[in-house]
């Protein structure tokens, strides 16, 4: 078997994240059309420390949250026009804004990531998750995949929350497709 070299080498991606013009019309289509749900919403997300191209900024977005098969889907909704990955030139594209990998050690990822000449376009916490976003072909002749890379090192809590998600997709009868997380 061939050993993976690059970013890759970090994980397999785990997400498919969406950053729609709206919202409400992306969970009606992932919903009914895609029949993949229920979506888990959480509001008003602030990163601690968050940095964009290494300047602090205040974004705030929201987040929903469903499994297809093994695989995450995200949607994305920005609450405010500060500077982030959500408003700014990589802001909503109605396609496939980027893919996440899970890490155990996000230290190691910069280092992958500064190996390979990804820019660092966002950074933070939430909790004690720790995550990056990365642009993998920065202003390149190559030029790149058209979308971010988010590198996640989940917290304690995380493993267990991304299981619920997945389990209330099992069987799920189409019932409540957009549900609140406290």
């Amino acid at each position: 078997m061939t050993r993976k070299t690059g970013i890759s080498e970090l994980g397999d991606v785990m997400q498919l994240a969406f950053v729609p013009e709206d919202f409400d019309a992306a969970v009606e289509h992932w919903t009914k059309v895609m029949g993949v749900g229920p979506f888990f919403l959480m509001e008003g997300i602030h990163l601690e420390g968050m940095k964009y191209k290494d300047i602090p900024t205040d974004a705030v977005f929201d987040l929903a949250l469903a499994y297809w098969g093994d695989l995450q889907i995200e949607l994305i909704r920005p609450r405010d026009t500060h500077p982030s990955i959500y408003t700014d030139e990589y802001g909503a594209v109605n396609g496939l804004h980027h893919v996440c990998i899970l890490v155990d050690d996000i230290n190691e990822a910069y280092r992958v990531c500064g190996e390979q000449g990804a820019e660092i376009v966002i950074e933070g916490s939430l909790g004690d998750s720790r995550v990056i976003y990365v642009d993998p072909a920065p202003q390149t002749a190559q030029g790149g995949p058209g979308s971010l890379v988010e590198i996640l090192q989940q917290g304690e809590g995380g493993p267990e929350l991304f299981a619920m998600i997945k389990q209330a997709g099992e069987g799920w009868d189409g019932s409540e497709p957009l549900r609140t997380l406290g």
